[in-house]
């Protein structure tokens, strides 16, 4: 018989080894769960008897579990103690009969107890346990997380629980240990399948979340992406409705900040060679100032190894991400400019080159402060098709404007400068378009009549630029001549026109409006002059009066000339009293998008009122800028005639008389 140590009476090391040796005796019976035996085992080398109240509650791989008492208990003593005994006989059977492992480490770390599902799960026999070094028998846990918890739960008395892998049963155990009088009781749980689980789940959660993670950076990108393509687009659409590449150079700086750069500046190539920062944009207002500062001194102060002048050179994108002082030292000549950058603090630095048909026109330089960092690999392919439109733009915007400026040339010297006849004062104005692509074919012209008549003329040729102007003078021309030869009323005058361009097949179509200022010796008595009118769908003149009212000066409206009408026109008739302002003008003046014509007009109307008292000079200026302001949508001419009263000379604010020799 093996006996091994009672666990719930708590007997110690050394008391009962377990060992096969000494003598063993069992009452009649041996049957009863109370009986008493003897035994004599040797204990640290020197035999020593206890009594021992036996209970055979298990018998395994030869070994029997009991209950001990030290030697000099009495029979009777211990009968009297059959309760206690019994209490912790069933005690012993569950820890015996339980599922949950469990052993016991005396003071010198042997197993001092393993019940049958501890040796199961350690894959050993009791026998082979009991009484051994658990460090010997399981030498992969020395150093671990089970020898740190229990030497933890030993020096401290405190339980304690840890949960780790154990590599040689290749299990994940759950551990708890706490300290008795019969030594360290550990009781563990093979946790393995609950991990493995617990392991599943944070897998497929860890999956879901890189999913969720994956599809909100995939939106970000697309989001970041419509972004970008809506820029494209804006950046065309802003930069090719103005002629000014100082104000599209302004208008791409605003639009790629902040979405491609926290700043950005654009250099502009002017015709003679000068680069000049014309474009400039920063997301923070309070920095703005500051790089206008380092604008204003960058061109000035950048050396050859600046990025635009590199960029320019090459025709190639230079990127910095990382701006270093080496960077900075190399970049920049002049202490004024360094510290001008200094408060901007840059940290990353991306030039373009605006190429358009092999010509550099200028670059744009994007800038990151140290909280964005660099440019993103997306940020940097935008900005290469941004530099491509943006050049694009501008070419076509020097293009379109030297053609408007030779356009603008060629009318402005067809427009020949007005008479200014005895006693009539002529005024005119013309001012191109600036807010679209091209000018129009306005046009004015004043000259006298063999009979010493002067005939004021304005129109408005359809088309735009050369074209239009070429058109222009040719139908002036025609007006001029056939007006002077024939001396006819404006009605007819306006029919043989007509006629003549398309006998000519001259490619106008035209308004146009012509009044001739007339005056015999009874009107000159009664200080008047008529006006003789006819229109070929031009806008009707007003009258400025004396008394500073104004009056529509109406009458039938032919079509244009150029189409070649057969129909009657009609001639309109005025008188016109001395200190009288006839003003004439093209649709330019009053006709805006969403603004009824008889609004404009009357807002036109409106101006000449407040101008009653002023010279026709300063009406002429007033009446373009309260009508038009900064911006121009289509051309516009103004013709202004005075007519002085005519007593004594020509008076001095209508200016020298001006008149051409005319044949006798």
């Amino acid at each position: 018989m093996r006996v091994g140590p009672c666990l719930p009476l708590g007997s110690g090391r050394g008391h009962l080894r377990g060992a096969p040796s000494g003598r063993v005796s069992t009452p009649a019976g041996g049957r009863d769960p109370c009986a008493v035996v003897s035994v004599t085992s040797p204990v640290r080398g020197a035999p020593r008897g206890v009594r021992i109240a036996f209970r055979p509650v298990s018998r395994q791989a030869g070994w029997t579990a009991a209950t001990a008492r030290p030697s000099g208990w009495s029979e009777a003593g211990m009968g009297r103690d059959d309760t206690a005994l019994l209490r912790a006989d069933l005690l012993l059977q569950a820890v015996e009969g339980m599922d949950r492992p469990l052993f016991v480490l005396d003071e010198d770390w042997l197993f001092a107890y393993v019940n049958p599902a501890g040796a199961q799960v350690l894959d050993r026999t009791v026998g082979d346990l009991l009484g051994r070094d658990i460090w010997v028998e399981f030498p992969e846990a020395v150093g671990g997380p089970f020898e740190q918890l229990y030497r933890s739960v030993r020096s401290s008395g405190r339980a304690g629980s840890t949960e780790a892998w154990f590599g040689p049963l290749e299990k994940w155990f759950r551990a708890d240990a706490f300290l008795t009088d019969a030594g360290l009781v550990v009781s563990y749980d093979d946790v393995t399948e609950r991990r493995r689980a617990d392991d599943e789940r944070a897998a497929a959660v860890a999956a879901r979340e890189q999913a969720a993670a994956e599809a909100a950076r995939e939106a970000r990108r697309a989001e970041e992406a419509g972004r970008h393509l809506m820029l494209l687009g804006d950046i065309s659409q802003e930069m090719t409705s103005t002629l000014d590449h100082e104000v599209a150079a302004g208008r791409f700086a605003a639009r790629v900040v902040p979405l491609l750069a926290d700043w950005c500046l654009v250099s502009v190539v002017d015709r003679d060679g000068r680069r000049r920062d014309v474009g400039r944009a920063h997301r923070d207002p309070a920095m703005v100032e500051a790089m206008h500062r380092y604008a204003d001194a960058r061109v000035a102060s950048n050396s050859v190894e600046a990025p635009v002048p590199t960029a320019m050179r090459s025709a190639e994108p230079v990127v910095i991400e990382r701006l270093t002082e080496h960077h900075l030292e190399t970049m920049i000549d002049g202490e004024e400019s360094r510290e001008a950058l200094a408060p901007l603090a840059p940290s990353a630095v991306a030039t373009f080159p605006l190429v358009a048909r092999g010509e550099v026109l200028g670059a744009f330089t994007l800038v990151n402060g140290a909280d964005r960092g660099p440019h993103t690999e997306a940020e940097l392919r935008t900005a290469q098709i941004a530099a491509r439109r943006a050049a694009q733009a501008l070419d076509n915007a020097r293009l379109v404007s030297l053609n408007h400026q030779v356009a603008e040339r060629l009318q402005l010297s067809l427009l020949s400068p007005p008479v200014q006849p005895d006693h009539l004062e002529l005024a005119v104005r013309y001012r191109p378009a600036t807010q679209g692509v091209s000018i129009g074919g306005d046009w004015y012209d004043a000259f006298l009549q063999p009979d010493g008549d002067t005939v004021v003329v304005i129109g408005d040729v359809m088309g735009h630029d050369i074209e239009a102007a070429a058109a222009m003078g040719q139908v002036k021309t025609l007006v001029r001549g056939i007006a002077f030869d024939r001396q006819e009323e404006p009605a007819a005058l306006l029919g043989r026109v007509d006629h003549a361009l398309v006998g000519l097949a001259v490619p106008a179509m035209a308004t146009a409006l012509v009044c001739r200022v007339q005056q015999d010796d009874s009107d000159r008595a009664a200080g008047v002059r008529r006006l003789n009118w006819a229109s070929a769908g031009h806008p009707d003149p007003l009258l400025l009066l004396p008394d500073g009212r104004v009056e529509d000066l109406s009458a039938q409206v032919g079509p244009p000339l150029g189409i070649g009408w057969s129909g009657q026109r009609a001639d309109g008739v005025a008188a016109m009293p001395d200190g009288s302002t006839l003003v004439l003008f093209t649709d330019g003046l009053f006709e805006r998008r969403g603004l009824p014509l008889d609004d404009g007009r009357a807002q036109v109307r409106a101006v000449l009122e407040r101008s009653a008292g002023c010279t026709l000079t300063e009406l002429c200026d007033r009446l373009l800028a309260e009508m038009l302001g900064e911006g121009v949508e289509d051309d516009v001419a103004v013709l202004a005639v005075r007519a002085h009263p005519q007593v004594g000379e020509r008076p001095a604010e209508a200016g020298p008389e001006v008149l051409p020799p005319l044949p006798r």
